[in-house]
């Protein structure tokens, strides 16, 4: 077991991070980095593709299980190098600091950064439902930049002030921003337990025809692996977020054995409320009715309770983009930090402030990003050329277990991976069947995406010619 005692003394520093992370904190920013507006949005567009209730319910029930088997890979991983930066600090290990740059370079240009920002204009789409002076629709200056159109909104705005707004509560230290987010974690969960709760209680009176059959006849085998693999590729994105706490490892106590439980718990949580919420929205319709909407969740809660319940909903899904927002604001800082002190990012992100003992540049940093994202507008397109890239980076970090055991056979590992090597080998086919999805469905994006990651390698020589510095007294792990 590996404790704050059983650090190494040559990785600690005089003014390290503090690990005030617990089990129920681990737990909560698992689920609180992924439910956010994906479960209440992605639904009815997988839905399109599928021929039956039964299909529906089984690809979020394997995106599911194909995650928990990503969390027990990462476990494993987390426990046996518990500091921050997550897939950073597993890719580096296993395939040098090139690799593991291009997996930051993408993470903080495009995955994140694009995530955080499609978040936030969420979270200010829903506020301008109730305050439409607030609303993305409320176009403030238009103008001709270069010859292409540019407009901005107030929902541009509201989106960088809160990406501001949460990016400050996190600069005071962890527990401000675990605070936070336990709060907001505790407030969603209630609400979708009372959802599904009472989703059920009506559904079973009004719905329950709308699961038969549960699944019809249809495309057989090979012609249904298409649309179960695009499926996959959008339930992929809604699991999205679950490695949350591996990024804060050298915050976590005792990580031997909270990284690994909250993981588990958290992902399992995912699964249950992701499956279930999408029980309810079967029961409220049938299937037919669910195909192609994007706001499906507000329609299936004005099937079961009208009006006024679609209004609370949408106050529900603002608080759950926000929740999701500050978590991954929390999260992603410290991927950068760890490059920064491996010399291969702004020597500034790889500090922590004296007080707060956070990475304070890196998170402002990131805000200053992502908010510029928000006003430009240009966030959709580069998420969406990168999601290519964010499942063959999870097939590296799975193939990196098997490196690393091979490679590094006596280093300490606290938790090791149940059912190895077939879990982390469900999960890299996994991973790489859908992105030979993506790549087979989406060629254009996908060559584009490939462009903005191969613009890195340029980027990493110029730091690595910088001389390699290590800010904040940190070694590279044995």
């Amino acid at each position: 077991m590996v404790t704050d005692m059983d650090t190494p003394p040559e990785l600690e520093t005089e003014k390290g991070f503090l690990r005030k992370l617990g089990l129920l904190d681990t737990s909560f920013l698992v689920i609180g980095a992924v439910v956010g507006s994906g479960i209440f949005m992605t639904p009815g567009i997988i839905a399109a593709g599928l021929p039956s209730p039964g299909l529906l319910l089984s690809v979020w029930l394997a995106g599911g299980l194909i995650t928990l088997c990503g969390a027990l890979t990462f476990a494993e991983l987390g426990a046996m190098y518990p500091r921050a930066g997550g897939q950073y600090v597993y890719l580096r290990e296993a395939y040098g600091a090139g690799a593991a740059f291009l997996f930051g370079w993408a993470f903080f240009g495009f995955v994140m950064g694009g995530g955080l920002a499609a978040l936030a204009v969420a979270f200010a789409e829903f506020l301008g439902s109730f305050l439409p002076a607030l609303s993305t629709g409320r176009v403030l200056f238009e103008a001709k930049i270069l010859g292409l159109s540019y407009s901005l909104s107030s929902g541009q705005i509201v989106a960088a002030l809160a990406i501001s707004g949460l990016t400050l509560v996190n600069s005071f230290g962890i527990r401000s921003g675990a605070l936070v987010q336990n709060l907001l974690t505790i407030v969603r969960l209630g609400t979708v337990a009372g959802l599904v709760g009472l989703g059920l209680l009506v559904g079973t009176k009004s719905g329950g025809g709308n699961f038969h059959p549960l699944f019809p006849p249809g495309p057989g085998f090979p012609g249904i692996l298409t649309p179960i693999g695009m499926a996959l590729v959008a339930v992929f994105w809604t699991y999205d977020g679950w490695y949350s706490v591996n990024c804060t490892a050298e915050e976590v106590r005792d990580p031997g054995r909270n990284i690994p439980r909250g993981l588990i718990l958290g992902v399992l949580s995912i699964t249950v409320i992701y499956v279930l919420v999408n029980l309810v929205y079967l029961l409220a319709l049938p299937l037919e009715s669910l195909q192609g909407v994007v706001r499906v969740g507000e329609l299936a809660v004005s099937a079961l309770f009208g009006g006024a319940g679609a209004t609370l909903f949408s106050a529900l899904v603002m608080v759950s983009i926000f929740g999701c927002l500050n978590a991954n604001l929390l999260f992603g800082s410290r991927v950068y930090y760890a490059m920064a002190r491996d010399g291969h990012f702004f020597r500034a992100m790889g500090r922590l402030g004296p007080r707060s003992r956070v990475p304070n540049t890196a998170l402002w940093g990131q805000a200053a990003w992502s908010g510029f994202l928000c006003l430009t507008g240009t966030y959709e397109s580069l998420y969406e050329y990168m999601v290519f890239a964010l499942v063959l980076f999870f097939a590296a970090t799975g193939l990196a277990a098997f490196v690393l055991r091979r490679r590094a056979p006596g280093l300490n590992r606290p938790y090791r991976i149940w059912g190895f090597p077939a879990v982390p080998a469900v999960f890299v086919l996994a991973s790489l069947g859908v992105f030979a999805s993506i790549v087979a469905n989406q060629p254009l994006k996908s060559l584009a995406g490939f462009g903005l990651l191969v613009t890195g390698i340029p980027v990493y020589l110029v730091w690595r010619k910088g001389g390699g510095h290590v800010s904040g007294g940190k070694k590279r792990l044995p």
